[in-house]
């Protein structure tokens, strides 16, 4: 088992004593033992504030006030008092950012008409404030987040702000369009899109994208390619690169592989390449249906369209092929991507682990860690609770324990999975009291919630009673 040891150390503490059997799964008392650094898991450098190591540097410049509960009540002549109290509070000059930050706060509890109506006392009351571009910004989210049911508060601010001089350009109609979405309207996001578009003002590329990314979760398929094709025919608005990879992403989540690989065609038909993260993409989806030849072919097809492969392509290939019991072939792409130049990192060494653990093979998976670790690649949380997970079904439960021991000395989280698996193990071996001390870790790592850590163990303990009653475990 390489760096592993052969055995481990039993203790039992005095909490633990009291109310169950002696565990072999607790810790040494670290007052009774000098504490062991393992070479897998460096221990990481205490972190030190860096006023304690230069106790004399002065405190960082104050921030400003924090004014987001600032108004409790929508009342505006309270506002305006409110308002009033900060200027007179204020030593020095009140700037846009105060003013801003002001605004928001009564704009979180006020409607959209007496916000404005406070923006223009503030206006007059303070004579060196002049609202930019962010500020009337603010007035705009609150009006998008309304809950009327038109466009109307909308069409407000933005008609308040070309009365004040403050032309909307793409950054507006950016912050409007996502904030309408955020709040679940995207048709009236569509229907502003339309407006700013025939008024010669087309949303920019980042707001086009996010519009269909977020129809792609929101709606249906057909609906999404309705919007493109609208935009496109109709205003002039065409998708690019990134547009046709969140459908491709989109139909691979949801597999629909066909039409991914029609989209790939499409992009090619409107001029694209496509590139790396798209067949990264798409190779992903068939990973997801565990189509190990369908990966290789999506791998061999960016190859011949001269796209070069990256370490997400090889990672994602060995995964698949790992993934549908095809271990062998994914260790010839751990020597190809060696020699392509990218280095295998935990990723890819636990995604073959996996791999040999569903064929039953743990302890080649052991073998693999010894050479992971010699190649100088350190193995994750991933890792351990993979290989836990696998020497357990595999009925190896004392390499099991030992391997437990290294990820608890190093504070390691247990995965669902592998803490379900280890205590099942643990309990068919009579050994109840151990599977109270990793039920006990798991909640106090904060590796899973106390109601999914105790109801794994209560069912399995059910199960443990009732097979002794059949005679079924001792």
């Amino acid at each position: 088992m390489g760096k592993i040891p052969p055995s481990f150390r039993s203790a039992i503490s005095t909490s633990m004593a009291a109310r169950r059997p002696p565990s072999s799964l607790a810790t040494v008392d670290p007052s009774s033992a000098p504490p062991k650094a393992h070479p897998h898991f460096p221990r990481k450098p205490t972190k030190v504030s860096r006023k304690t190591l230069n106790p004399d540097s002065p405190d960082p410049a104050p921030a400003l006030p924090r004014l987001q509960s600032l108004f409790e009540s929508p009342d505006l002549s309270d506002a305006k008092k409110i308002f009033g109290s900060v200027v007179a509070a204020s030593r020095s000059q009140l700037d846009v950012r105060l003013h801003n930050s002001v605004l928001q706060s009564y704009a979180a509890v006020a409607t959209v008409r007496d916000s404005i109506a406070l923006l223009n006392h503030m206006v007059k009351a303070s004579p060196t404030f002049s609202p930019d571009r962010s500020t009337y910004h603010v007035l705009l989210s609150q009006s998008c987040r309304a809950p009327d049911a038109s466009l109307a508060s909308v069409r407000q601010v933005l008609n308040l702000m070309v009365n004040k001089g403050v032309a909307p350009n793409q950054a507006t109609a950016d912050v409007a369009i996502r904030s309408l979405c955020s709040s679940g309207r995207e048709d009236d996001a569509v229907e502003l899109i339309r407006e700013l578009s025939s008024k010669n003002s087309p949303p920019d590329s980042y707001t086009y994208n996010f519009v269909v990314k977020h129809l792609c979760k929101t709606r249906a398929l057909g609906t999404v390619y309705n919007f493109i094709d609208e935009m496109r025919d109709s205003l002039g608005v065409k998708p690019d690169l990134v547009t046709y990879t969140i459908l491709i992403d989109n139909v691979c989540n949801t597999k629909n592989l066909r039409e991914a690989m029609r989209l790939v065609s499409v992009l090619s038909e409107e001029g694209f390449k496509p590139d790396c993260f798209v067949y990264n993409t798409i190779m992903k989806g068939y990973c997801m249906l565990s189509r190990g030849s369908e990966v290789v072919g999506v791998y061999k097809k960016m190859k011949e369209e001269g796209v070069e492969p990256d370490l997400v392509t090889y990672n994602t290939l060995i995964f698949g092929l790992s993934k549908s019991g095809r271990v062998k072939d994914a260790r010839k792409y751990l020597d190809t991507m060696v020699e392509a130049g990218h280095f295998p990192d935990a990723v890819t060494y636990t995604s073959l682990m996996n791999g040999m653990c569903r064929e039953g093979d743990p302890l080649g998976a052991l073998r693999l860690l010894e050479e992971m670790e010699a190649k100088g690649c350190s193995p994750n949380s991933c890792t351990y609770n993979t290989l836990l997970n696998g020497l357990c079904k595999s009925r190896l439960l004392e390499k099991g324990i030992e391997l437990y021991q290294m990820m608890k000395s190093s504070d390691m989280k247990l995965e669902t999975a592998a803490y379900a698996t280890f205590v099942r193990s643990l309990c068919r071996r009579g050994r109840v009291a151990e599977a109270y001390e990793v039920f006990d870790y798991a909640v106090e790592s904060k590796s899973l919630t106390n109601v999914a850590a105790y109801t794994t163990l209560e069912s399995t303990l059910k199960w443990l009673k009732k097979a002794r009653e059949q005679g079924l475990a001792v």
